[in-house]
């Protein structure tokens, strides 16, 4: 089964484009941004993580909903991911 966990923007990394900082579960890592980048995606927004790429841009109510399934399943910490 393929699972998609959210992360929120924390910045665009301008010398690589296609790229951002986004906080995963109070991990920052770098994610491809290349398939919503023209969805105009910028630091706060959230999104759908899978294999390091960002699938869509969601809402922050739909990651708050969708870190608290994660959490139950004991896959992910939540605690800090959602403000």
């Amino acid at each position: 089964m393929c699972l998609g966990v959210p992360g929120q923007v924390v910045e665009r990394l301008g010398d690589q484009p296609h790229l951002a900082k986004v906080d995963v579960g109070g991990v920052k890592r770098n994610v491809n941004i290349g398939l919503v980048e023209n969805d105009g995606v910028k630091p706060g927004d959230w999104v759908l993580i899978h294999m390091g790429i960002a699938m869509s841009i969601m809402d922050a109510e739909e990651a708050r909903s969708t870190l608290e399934f994660l959490e139950r399943l004991g896959q992910i910490d939540s605690t800090s991911a959602v403000s």
